[in-house]
Parts: structure tokens; sequence; C-alpha cells
């Protein structure tokens, strides 16, 4: 395996050009799924890294579970400076797990206090909260056979402050959240950013592009892009944002200016993989190769520690 095991580490700090690139050149719908893609397969592979580096480094420390075997000089010459970083590695898979496990945790409270604050009112696509406070996200169902539709939550202080038409546009960009079932990229995008700090980039940028999407998609279906950018707008001013980072919610803090200067300028190209030679074509091909490096070393030092184990261990 050699250095190449710890590559997999160190190719996230690609996250950052590979993330500005898809926000400026690509369609929102485009860049929220690529980078997601982007994002998973970076932390898997890290992870694994991990998981390789600690199997080596720690199969030499008394008490271990593992076969002797393991710990032969032969076995840790596969990975350089084995027994620091098999060490290290376990205190980074154990951050790993604890925040992962957090995330998600957290996610699910979330969830489950937004509904219970919907508790008692009508079983309708939108629920209007009575509160002064702004505030509108977009609050996904659940799965299974009594699993529950997902709804729009707005409260009577964010629709106090739009214009009819606003109000319109507001609820076709939640709507568009739930249908892409946006608050699965979102959360992806924070585990992997969990997972592995060099991803934070990535996770700025999908919920970015999100938005993005949700606001081209309201567009569309309003017909007016200057409404839904006044819309945006005006909820930005005034905004409480949504409950959990996981949830899409309408105007959250973030690059506001950003959106609605895009929604001022034309509609951005929908073609999935444009031309090569091009800055949005470049974003693509850095993605891929950068993640397709990762996966390759990923798998290459997952294959010689697999066999280099298996010629140790004792028939």
């Amino acid at each position: 395996m050699g250095v190449f095991v710890f590559l997999p580490l160190v190719l996230p700090l690609t996250a950052l050009p590979i993330a500005r690139l898809a926000e400026q050149h690509l369609h929102p719908r485009t860049a929220t799924r690529l980078l997601t893609l982007v994002g998973t397969v970076l932390t898997v592979c890290s992870t694994l890294c991990l998981g390789l580096l600690m199997v080596v480094g720690t199969a030499q420390l008394p008490g271990n579970p593992l076969p002797d075997s393991w710990s032969d000089p032969e076995v840790r010459a596969a990975v350089p400076w084995d027994a620091v970083a098999g060490k290290a590695a376990i205190g980074a898979l154990v951050a790993v797990a604890v925040s992962c496990t957090a995330t998600c945790v957290r996610h699910g409270r979330v969830r489950r206090d937004a509904r219970l604050a919907l508790a008692g009112l009508p079983e309708s696509p939108v629920a209007v909260l009575p509160d002064d406070r702004a505030y509108a996200y977009a609050l996904p169902g659940t799965s299974g056979r009594t699993g529950r539709p997902g709804r729009i939550v707005v409260s009577t202080g964010m629709l106090d402050g739009l214009s009819p038409r606003e109000r319109r546009a507001l609820i076709a960009h939640e709507r568009a959240h739930l249908t892409a079932r946006h608050h699965r990229y979102l959360l992806a995008a924070q585990l992997a950013a969990r997972a592995n700090p060099l991803l934070r980039p990535l996770r700025a940028a999908v919920d970015y592009c999100a938005e993005r999407w949700a606001d081209e998609e309201a567009a569309r279906e309003v017909g007016d892009r200057r409404v839904m950018a006044r819309a945006v707008g005006k909820a930005a001013l005034v905004s409480q944002g949504a409950p959990g980072p996981a949830l899409a919610g309408f105007a959250a803090p973030g690059p506001v200016p950003r959106r609605v200067a895009a929604l001022l300028g034309p509609v951005p190209p929908s073609r999935h993989w444009p031309p090569t030679w091009t800055a949005a074509g470049l974003a693509l091909w850095i993605a891929a190769v950068g993640t397709a490096a990762s996966a390759l070393s990923s798998a290459n030092a997952a294959v010689a520690l697999v066999l280099v184990l298996h010629a140790a261990t004792p028939l």
C-alpha cells in the first residue's frame, strides 16, 4: 500500500475548488447531486482509510482480538509509520462515529419536535402556525405503511411580510424541497463534513445549491423570476431559518444576495454534462477525477491489505 493509503485522507482538499466551480457554473440541480455524491464517496474512502490504518497499526498492541500474525513486520511494513498512524486512527474513528451519531440523533429529534408542534392542526399540505416570528421550512414525511406525507410549515409572521404572489413563490419553493427530497442531500453533506472536516466547503455548497434548485423550480412555477427574487430578499430580512440544518428553510441564513442576483439573471442551462472545455465542464471533470482517484486509492489499499493479511493468517 505504501503512502497511497493516505491519499483518501488528503484528497478532500479538492473540495473547495470543486465546490466553487460547481456553484458558479453548473445548474443547481446538477451541482447539488454532484457535490453530494462527491462528498459521500470521499467520506467513505477516508473512513475506510482510517479503518485500514487502525487494523495494521494496532495489531501489535497487547490484548487486541486480532490474530498475532497480523503484527508481523511484513504486515506492518505495508503502512508507513504504522504504530503512530494506527493509534491516531483509533481516535479519529471514534470521533467520526460520535459526531455522525450525534448528528443523526439531533436530526431525528428536530424532526420529531417539529411534528409535535403541528399536533392538533389539520392534516393539510401547508401548516400555518400563529407565530410572530418569521420562518418557513419543508418538513419531510416519514416512510412505511403508516408514513406521513411531507408538509410545508410557515408562520403567520412570514406570511404577513409577503404579498400574495410572493406567498405563492414561498410555497412553491418549499414544495420543490419536498418533491426533490432535498433533506437527504443536506443530511448527507452534513454527515460528510462531520466525518471529514476538509469536506465542509462541500456542505456549504450543497446547502446553497439546494436552495438555488428550489428557487429555480419555484420561479418556473410562478412564472416570474423577479417575484421570486423579491420573496427571497424580503424573507431574508426577517427570517428565523429552519429548526435544524438538515431541514430546508426559506431564505435561511447564507448567501442570500447571490441567490437574488442569480434569480435576476438568466435561467441557468439545464444540460447534465456541459462541454469539456468550459468552466462547467472543467468542474465536472475535476470532481470526477478527484473522486475516482480517492475511490481507486482506497480500493487498492483495501485489496492489498486483504492479500497481506490473508498471506499472514495461519491455516
